[in-house]
């Protein structure tokens, strides 16, 4: 299959993304490149200097909202991708709200309360919606470990499952986008088993 024609399949969808951090800017980027349609994100964060060892932002976007900066970033990707920036705080109300119509979802968030609270309120509210979720990628080294493993129907993770970040062990460049760019690479894998019959009117 052509590239042309996994856009244009590609192009028929909507993704949505929790938090525009190291993951999710990431990711986006990559789905971005990749010719996904939509693409919906929500974080309430600014971009700060510590941000950009790991993250997809630059110098000239430090004190900008995250949610502005990465829909700014995209648009200078793929000017044909529509994109829905949201600067909230993601909770069980408004996480049915802003990921409406998104055909998968991936999780992006650096606490597991977060992790947690967003895995229950879409399996909840959501049921069937498949989620991407990022679990252990702190450090350096060790690549082999990361890996993706699917859960069930419709949860898949990425990552070693095991690392977590702490001053000792932060979360760097690499292994942040190995697990970045494997959610992107699952989100991929999910939507191109999908059908035309199976598009959102």
């Amino acid at each position: 299959m052509r590239f042309s024609e996994i856009r244009d399949h590609l192009a028929q969808f909507r993704v949505g993304i929790a938090g525009a951090g190291g993951l999710g800017s990431n990711c986006a980027a990559a789905l971005a490149r990749s010719g996904v349609g939509t693409i919906v994100f929500s974080d309430f964060d600014t971009v700060e200097p510590a941000n950009l060892n790991r993250q997809y932002y630059f110098t000239s976007q430090v004190g900008m909202l995250k949610s502005h900066a990465l829909k700014e970033n995209i648009a200078r990707i793929n000017p044909d991708i529509t994109v829905i920036a949201h600067a909230e705080k993601l909770d069980r109300k408004n996480i049915p709200e802003i990921f409406a119509g998104c055909d998968v979802i991936v999780e992006a968030f650096d606490r597991d309360e977060m992790k947690e609270m967003l895995l229950e309120t879409i399996l909840t509210t959501m049921p069937g919606t498949p989620v991407v979720i990022g679990s252990g990628l702190a450090g350096w080294g060790n690549s082999n470990a990361i890996r993706y493993r699917k859960a069930d129907e419709t949860i898949h993770i990425c990552g070693d499952e095991s690392t977590t970040a702490d001053d000792d062990l932060p979360p760097m460049a690499p292994r942040v986008g190995l697990v970045a760019n494997m959610q992107a690479n699952t989100v991929v894998e999910i939507l191109m088993k999908k059908t035309r019959d199976y598009y959102r009117l």
